[in-house]
């Protein structure tokens, strides 16, 4: 027996409508990045992530967590950045197998010239397209996937989810 719940006509039609609103988006939003601030949405992330964190500092793990990337690409791209002299990476000195990414002012420096040009291309890329009442909607189903996708954790990721608590990600 097929117990397959296919998607009916109106329901394909949302699924692929989000898949399209997606890729132009993101596709819009990274070139204009990219051109504009030498940098992939990915990078632009992590140093919101960590100029957003008391001290300007996360534990990887937390860092990748909040990003909702592996720890692998966070630790790649964190080592790219760190050779740009945006991000330098420590040692948590109550866990020694913790790390610490901690963002540099010349990285807070580097986010803050990229912000302005970014926000406006996501301002052009999703809300002036919208009402007030569709980016009601969108926020109220971009929180609902969220929520059932995430298991109930935090969202966004703020806390240390390693085993010295908060502590560690506020030593310098």
């Amino acid at each position: 027996m097929d117990h397959t719940r296919w998607l009916d006509d109106e329901e394909q039609r949302t699924w692929r409508a989000f898949l399209a609103a997606h890729r132009l988006v993101f596709d819009k939003v990274e070139r204009r990045l990219q051109a504009g601030a030498g940098m992939p949405q990915a990078y632009y992330e992590i140093l919101v992530r960590l100029s957003e964190a008391p001290g300007r500092t996360l534990r990887m793990s937390v860092l990748a967590e909040s990003a909702l990337a592996s720890r692998s690409r966070v630790s790649h791209a964190v080592a790219r950045m760190e050779e740009a002299g945006w991000i330098v990476r420590r040692s948590c000195p109550t866990d020694r197998r913790g790390q610490l990414a901690v963002l540099t002012d010349t990285g807070m420096g580097v986010l803050e010239a990229a912000a302005p040009d970014h926000v406006e291309s996501v301002r052009e890329a999703v809300f002036d397209g919208l009402t007030p009442a569709q980016q009601a909607a969108l926020q109220e189903a971009s929180e609902a996937i969220v929520t059932h996708l995430s298991d109930g954790a935090e969202w966004p990721v703020t806390g240390d989810s390693g085993p010295d608590g908060p502590g560690c990600p506020q030593a310098s």
